[in-house]
Parts: structure tokens; sequence; C-alpha cells
């Protein structure tokens, strides 16, 4: 079984920055892909963004150029750096992660518990 408790959520004021993180634990041979969804109240869970092992990355269009993910392999942690924070970004942030727990293993998808992140005007 894998685990993924996440941390760095709270109230921010617009154009302020915080960062996410994302750690995992359990049994892990490796981690495919890491990423970020949001839902916002009333709202369906969107993606905000993923990074692959093999580097490639992927963000909303409405937080590109904002908010950057990064992945520390050995630490296996994901990290969402968000600057630039408006309004419409409050919502509850949660991790997600595609993790083999051995070589012959199918890819099994993870996601934290969520952090509420509030953005205030």
């Amino acid at each position: 079984q894998v685990q993924l408790v996440e941390s760095g959520g709270g109230l921010v004021q617009a154009g302020g920055s915080l960062r996410l993180s994302c750690a995992a634990s359990g049994s892990i041979f490796s981690i495919n892909v890491m990423g970020w969804y949001r839902q916002a109240p009333g709202k369906q869970r969107e993606l905000v963004a993923v990074t692959t092992s093999g580097g490639s990355t992927t963000y909303a269009t409405s937080v590109k150029g904002r908010f950057t993910i990064s992945r520390d392999n050995a630490k296996n942690t994901a990290y969402l750096q968000m600057n630039s924070l408006k309004p419409e970004d409050t919502a509850v942030y949660y991790c997600y992660m595609v993790v083999l727990t051995g070589p012959r293993m199918a890819p099994t998808h993870y996601w934290g518990q969520g952090t509420q992140v509030t953005v205030s005007s």
C-alpha cells in the first residue's frame, strides 16, 4: 500500500505564493506520474499540473507561467510552487501519483487527502 501526504496549503492574499508538497510512502518501486489536481466548490476536479518520470510536464492553461511542478525522486515527493495567486485559484488541491509497487506490477493510481488553498482578494 502507498500513502500520499500533502502539506503547504493555507490562506494567502492575491498575488502571493504558496508551495505544496506531497510525500509518498509505502511499497514503492517507481513513480511514473506525479501531479496535482484541484476542486473548487461546485466544480469538477481539474488537472493543474502533471509531470512524468520521462520529464514531460503539462499545465492547465489557467496556471501556465504562474505554477511550477517539480519532483524529487529520491524522496518520492512532488512539489507545486504557486506564484501570483488569484482568488480563482481557491480550491482543495489533491496530489496524484501513478506508482509501481514492483518491477512486474501494474501501475496503481493514488490520491492524497487534499489540502485547502484559499486566496483572498
